[in-house]
This record gives structure tokens, sequence and C-alpha cells, in this order.
């Protein structure tokens, strides 16, 4: 099932089957800050407010760049 939510087993935690990846916010080659920083903010928070409680990153991408926007965007 690609839809609907899994919960953590023995917790309350529970999240989108489905999440948003975030290598592309970094810039280009997956390296350094993106082209456009407000614009990648503005699309991580519509990701949140479409329901998106699952985003999946990597220290590497930028490196450190993505995780930084995800903590301006939240």
């Amino acid at each position: 099932m690609l839809g609907g939510r899994f919960t953590f087993p023995g917790t309350s935690l529970t999240v989108q089957r489905i999440g948003y990846g975030a290598m592309q916010l970094a810039g280009p080659g997956v390296w350094g800050p993106p082209k456009d920083p407000d614009g990648a903010v503005v699309v991580l928070r519509e990701a949140v407010a479409a329901g998106v409680n699952h985003i999946d990153t990597s220290d590497f991408y930028g490196p450190h760049v993505t995780n930084r926007i995800i903590r301006q965007a939240l």
C-alpha cells in the first residue's frame, strides 16, 4: 500500500507513508545553497500544509544545506 499512514510499533508516532525528499532543495548537483533559498522554504511549508510529516534528508545534501532550510521552514 503506497498511501496511508504508518505507526511505529510500541509508540503513538504516526507518519505519512509518502514523504518529501529534500535532496533537490540544495544547489546544482546537490551541492551548496539553492539558487532560490526563499522558494525552497515556501516549497517545504506548502508540503507541510498539504499534510506531509515525513521529510527525507541527509547531512550530505549541500552538505548540511537542506537541514538548515528544513529548520527555517519548520
